[in-house]
């Protein structure tokens, strides 16, 4: 069902994990996902694209255009030296972290008001695996990934639960139709202004629309 306004619904739907042709490995353009997000009756979808947080500065005018249908927000999904992670609430084109290690980006982008969370973290490539378990303050686990097999998010919402932390859900989506296919459902309102309070706190758990079948490896 589309969203007309946002602000009326108890709980709130965000993609939080979205990737346009900035990223470099698709030719999607960014106002088809919005669209898209509309259509899937999302509160809001996170641009996160490879590498660069500049490289979404498309969202500001978006979340312009799209007010009181849908929020747009911004983030990367960073390259550590592990494995990749959502980071939100920091520009990391702006810090000297390229190809750091996980457990030094952490700190540094908690310290400038941030929040990291590892993408995938059992897919394999570009993962950071069972090292998470080793690592302090993380804001949470992505639990569902629209590129996943069912097996490796399962684990990683098992992991969540062994290290007290939330778990999100994000489509990792190329392609417009892909938007919404796991997402996080927030239990409170959420806000450009306290989009990163909400993150840093528990009232969320991330959601896998797809059939098991279809995710299923064999």
């Amino acid at each position: 069902m589309p969203v007309c306004m946002y602000h009326n619904y108890m709980e709130y739907r965000i993609d939080l994990h979205v990737h346009s042709k900035y990223s470099g490995d698709t030719d999607s353009e960014p106002e088809e996902a919005v669209l898209h997000g509309i259509k899937s009756g999302l509160h809001g979808i996170a641009f996160t694209e490879h590498y660069s947080y500049e490289a979404s500065e498309f969202a500001e005018e978006l979340r312009e255009k799209y007010r009181g249908k849908i929020m747009v927000f911004r983030g990367v999904e960073f390259s550590a030296a592990e494995g990749h992670c959502l980071v939100f609430g920091v520009n990391t084109d702006r810090l000297s972290i390229k190809n750091a290690s996980v457990k030094d980006i952490i700190p540094v982008i908690n310290e400038k008001g941030g929040v990291v969370i590892p993408t995938h973290p059992f897919r394999g490539s570009n993962s950071i695996g069972e090292k998470i378990k080793e690592l302090k303050g993380l804001c949470a686990l992505e639990g569902h990934n629209g590129y996943s097999h069912y097996f490796q998010n399962a684990k990683a919402v098992k992991a969540a639960g062994e290290m007290n932390l939330p778990y999100t859900g994000g489509s990792d989506a190329h392609v417009p139709h892909e938007i919404g296919a796991c997402y996080t459902e927030f239990m409170s309102e959420v806000t450009y202004s306290n989009f990163i309070e909400q993150l840093s706190g528990r009232a969320y758990k991330g959601i896998d629309t797809r059939k098991v079948s279809k995710v299923w490896p064999f």
